[in-house]
């Protein structure tokens, strides 16, 4: 039990969500986790500031809106909406969700940039490096596989530009001493030697911490040409949120910061244990107390991708499982250092084994029996047994064995440990046979004390359990008639009122029948399909060029076709909405060159366009081809061409 905690304040933070696209639900074990550890903190009394929320800057934002056709913080509000809601569907509850187009933080991120720079601990040069766009990262050569982006594994691009640089190099051996003499700084060990092994001993490269070459950004105040880059921009936001600001902080800064823990993915430790950490050096600030590299959430043994056809979203999981067995099956399933795994077939097995058969099972036979032999009223425990005693001791060292793993984030080990309480709870019922004892009057007192240690037990369950599965242990205390759901009461086994008159026996989970989920799932698939393409592949068909055979050249069915109409797209600023005669009749096509063009300039020109792309549909019109445009730096136009019949192929 915490004697000290009271009140303490406690600052715990998730990594705040990219707006590229809908998080799927390997990204939402973050909040979940983190979700839990606030609540349990909370249980224990600390003043608990819990953060999530969107980092929404970027050139690769910047893209995936021109291919949406509209403007990037059209396209970041809309994304942002749907991460919140996926938040907001498992029950998690955050207290601050920081969105980095927020006013107040843009404002901070340039003071805070202009005092790094006046300090010196900013300068201005140029960069000459590989550059991942998806990843927004700079490589040197050494550090690319195979060629690639040693993270997502795509192409890099020499890219040149002037930029404005952070120092990383003068706080190295700040940074090193810094590890040494805090060990639990980054957790857990592995990630540590990692950090100090194949990154900050090598040696620290200054950081770019600004870019031209794209607008949508914070800009830099005194030079209206750059734009913060990501690092300074995103990583801020843990200190934003809470009122820092360089001329003078606010009373929540002054409360909650340091943070107690960051709690991160394994891919961006480097970022939160060596750039964050000397900005902080840097600003002359605390640095947070803890970074919890958490491993990642697979689809079998793969890493969940549009393009690989595995991605599952956890809003679909809610309504096909509810939204506890979802929580419950990322938070058991999930390794303290290894990757987890998901896949349908192990989320039924679960279900069916832990949560309605374990838990929902326990509770149900133990209320129904208590209203069946005492027509729902708890008896006193007054014939007690040696058994009794392992029960109780058992429920005791649950309690700490579940302190002891959230504590150190073995969180599937805490929620296992819950569950083991559950299993002992029907060893327990096997053991005491409470329907032989309902036979005999003279075994009713021995029966009474047996059902009452159940329900005791079931209730140290069910206020355990309240940081994975909330929602459960509200329905589990309301069928029992308890108020006694707080935290301390845990120090004494015997909080249940006799006397107390049980609600109904009521299932917590149904079991589910696999024939039948599956026909669900593919009616729910087949309902939520759409023909829109997807971001991963505007993403890849942009930064892709590959060299290609005349074969593949052959597949490209360009046409010659004329333009009967044009007009803007409603809801987009960026698309025109073509009628074109292709030869055959009429088609549509949308295309965003809105910027470029009034419609009325290219009624009755001859364009050409790809005849055989699948249709996509562009803010809610089906666009059946592409038009095709030549670009050049910030100019484009449109390839026409005359004296050519509607319908001719180009080859």
């Amino acid at each position: 039990m915490c004697k000290n905690c009271k009140g303490k304040p406690y600052y715990i933070s998730t990594a705040i969500a990219y707006t590229s696209r809908k998080p799927h639900i390997g990204n939402s074990y973050e909040i979940v986790l983190t979700d839990a550890i606030a609540r349990y903190k909370r249980m224990l009394g600390y003043d608990v500031f819990f953060q999530t929320g969107t980092d929404e800057h970027g050139q690769k934002i910047e893209m995936y809106a021109q291919s949406e056709g509209c403007t990037p913080k059209e396209y970041v509000d809309r994304i942002a909406a749907e991460i919140r809601s996926i938040c907001d569907v498992l029950n998690t509850s955050y207290d601050y969700f920081i969105r980095t187009t927020d006013e107040p933080h843009e404002k901070i991120i340039q003071k805070i940039f202009k005092k790094l720079y006046e300090q010196d601990d900013i300068y201005k040069g140029s960069y000459e490096g590989l550059y991942c766009t998806p990843c927004e990262s700079f490589w040197t050569e050494s550090q690319l596989v195979d060629g690639k982006c040693p993270d997502c594994g795509r192409e890099v691009k020499m890219t040149k530009e002037e930029a404005y640089f952070l120092r990383l190099s003068k706080y190295q051996k700040q940074l090193e001493e810094y590890i040494d003499s805090h060990p639990d700084f980054i957790y857990p060990e592995s990630r540590k030697k990692e950090m100090l092994n194949n990154f900050i001993k090598p040696g620290l490269q200054d950081l770019c911490v600004s870019r031209t070459s794209f607008k949508w950004g914070v800009p830099v105040d005194f030079d209206p040409d750059h734009v913060v880059y990501v690092w300074i921009d995103a990583l801020s936001n843990y200190i934003t949120s809470l009122g820092y600001n360089p001329d003078g902080s606010g009373e929540n800064y002054k409360k909650y910061w340091p943070a107690d823990v960051h709690i991160i993915g394994k891919d961006i430790v480097r970022f939160h244990t060596i750039y964050w950490p000397i900005m902080l050096m840097a600003l002359g600030e605390p640095l947070p107390k803890q970074v919890y590299g958490h491993p990642w959430l697979l689809f079998g043994e793969d890493k969940m991708s549009k393009s690989r056809g595995n991605v599952i979203y956890a809003d679909d999981l809610v309504k096909l499982f509810g939204v506890d067995a979802v929580r419950y099956y990322l938070l058991s399933e999930m390794p303290f250092a290894n990757d987890g795994s998901i896949t349908y077939e192990t989320l039924i097995e679960r279900f069916n084994s832990d949560l309605a058969n374990t838990l929902g099972n326990l509770v149900n036979r133990t209320i129904a029996m208590n209203n069946k032999y005492f027509v729902g009223v708890v008896q006193e425990p007054t014939a007690k047994d040696a058994l009794d005693d392992e029960l109780t001791q058992f429920c005791y060292d649950t309690v700490k064995k579940v302190d002891d793993c959230i504590n150190s984030f073995h969180m599937s080990d805490a929620v296992e440990a819950v569950m083991n309480l559950a299993k002992r709870c029907n060893k327990y019922i096997d053991e005491t046979t409470p329907w032989t004892l309902a036979k005999n009057e003279e075994d009713k007192a021995r029966l009474g004390t047996v059902l009452y240690n159940l329900l005791e037990a079931i209730r140290f369950i069910a206020i355990l359990i309240e940081p994975f599965m909330p929602d459960t242990h509200k329905a589990i205390l309301e069928q029992m008639n308890c108020d006694i759901s707080d935290y301390d009461s845990l120090t004494s086994f015997g909080a249940v009122k006799a006397g107390t008159q049980l609600g109904t026996a009521t299932p917590l989970f149904v079991r589910i029948d696999p024939k039948k989920f599956y026909e669900e799932l593919e009616a729910m698939q087949k309902e939520s399909a759409k023909d829109e393409k997807s971001i991963e592949e505007v993403e890849e068909a942009e930064e892709k060029v590959e060299q290609i055979v005349i074969d593949d050249f052959a597949k490209v069915d360009i046409r010659v076709g004329k333009v009967l109409a044009c007009e803007n797209v409603k809801r987009s600023k960026k698309l025109l909405k073509f009628n074109i005669a292709d030869g055959k009749g009429e088609r549509t096509i949308v295309s965003g060159i809105a910027q470029f063009y009034k419609p009325e300039e290219l009624v009755g020109k001859k364009v050409l366009f790809v005849s055989n792309l699948k249709p996509v549909k562009l803010c809610g019109v089906e666009s059946c081809g592409m038009i095709l445009s030549a670009v050049d730096g910030d100019k484009l136009q449109v390839v026409t061409i005359d004296g050519v019949a509607e319908g001719s192929k180009i080859s």
